[in-house]
């Protein structure tokens, strides 16, 4: 590629990063979340007044510059040298962050970087003391929300991590209390260390005992259906975070955006959506902002950004996003993000319903 990237997909060519860019087995919910952006059409409104544009939203009490959060990925090292410039840039562009536990930093660095809001994902460990340590100093020097991933009592099987023999280095969060040393016949032993690791007794009943360790407020992560979004109503967590782990846990799960409605039906406003999974463009934001979304969840283009041009990559990746939002709202007769609402978009199914 030559010159400048001028969209997210152009960064990902200057990446070139297969331990984030690769899916579980035949990779199809990885493409399937992108693709199925492509089968949701956008119409115009045309002679509104849209001079002035706001962008400008709120996620849990705390305002930021646009419905665009940094999602919790992993091990940033393996792009760039220093984790903490992914919190820089969120801070300068006025949105939240939330910190992997398997950070290449400690929890602590990231949290001195810079002043700005951010949460911290947790996975439940075996140990549970060992968990509740992370929680604790999570809350102790900041955080302001946990979100649990739950969608992963076992690692799905990425098959280029087998082919590179992707072994997990040392988490800084953790390396102290957590042992690393687990083998596998495979190749990589992402998979061997979680399961030695991750406990997969946890279940919904155990929601109670993570809520009376914090007293700051829990987003589930890792949602798809109705059913366990009911379920996460019920045990009292503060939002849901709709994903399939960017397609690399079970292959052949539903992409987000289709079952995206199905999730805020199910919640009836009782708490927020946001969303996760495929989103390369600002019509994705805007398309998943008009089905329900309070915002959505960046992951694989943050790292993009990192990989090519360090912090001014990811400042690049959330402005690009913002920008193309922006324009999205304007072309579609939409003075703020509150004003994007169910009738500004129309999936496949309601196409082929216009056709009978």
């Amino acid at each position: 590629m030559v010159g400048e990237p001028v969209n997210l997909n152009e960064f990902q060519e200057l990446a070139r990063r297969d331990f984030y860019a690769g899916g579980a087995e035949d990779q199809y919910t990885l493409e399937e979340n992108m693709e199925a952006f492509r089968r949701i059409m956008i119409p115009p409104r045309i002679l509104v007044d849209v001079s002035r544009i706001d962008l400008s939203t709120n996620v849990l009490g705390y305002n930021i510059s646009a419905p665009i959060l940094i999602a919790p990925t992993a091990l940033h090292k393996l792009a760039h040298p220093e984790e903490v410039v992914t919190a820089r840039a969120a801070a300068a562009c006025k949105t939240i962050m939330a910190l992997s536990f398997t950070s290449s930093c400690t929890l602590e660095e990231v949290a001195s970087s810079c002043n700005a809001v951010r949460f911290f994902q947790i996975y439940v460990y075996k140990r549970r003391d060992l968990s509740a340590l992370l929680v604790q100093r999570a809350e102790r020097n900041g955080y302001k929300a946990l979100v649990l991933t739950a969608d992963s009592p076992r690692v799905g099987r990425k098959e280029a991590d087998i082919k590179n023999k992707m072994t997990l280095p040392k988490l800084k969060n953790t390396e102290r209390f957590l042992s690393l040393e687990a083998s596998s016949d495979n190749g990589s032993n992402l998979a061997a260390v979680a399961k030695e690791t991750k406990d997969a007794s946890f279940c919904w009943k155990d929601i109670e005992w993570l809520s009376t360790i914090t007293n700051m407020p829990i987003l589930i992560k890792g949602l798809l259906t109705r059913e366990d979004a009911i379920k996460a109503v019920k045990v009292g967590v503060a939002g849901i975070v709709v994903s399939n782990h960017g397609g690399r846990q079970l292959d052949y799960a539903p992409t987000t955006i289709t079952v995206l409605e199905e999730v805020v039906q199910a919640v009836g406003g009782r708490i927020p959506v946001f969303f996760d999974g495929g989103v390369r463009r600002g019509t994705d934001v805007f398309k998943a902002l008009a089905l329900g979304a309070q915002a959505v969840l960046i992951g694989r283009p943050v790292i993009y950004g990192l990989a090519a041009k360090g912090e001014y990559g990811v400042r690049q990746v959330i402005q690009m996003l913002k920008d193309e939002l922006e324009l999205t709202m304007a072309l579609s007769g939409c003075h703020s993000v509150k004003d994007i609402t169910r009738r500004h978009v129309r999936t496949e199914r309601e196409r082929l319903h216009s056709m009978l």
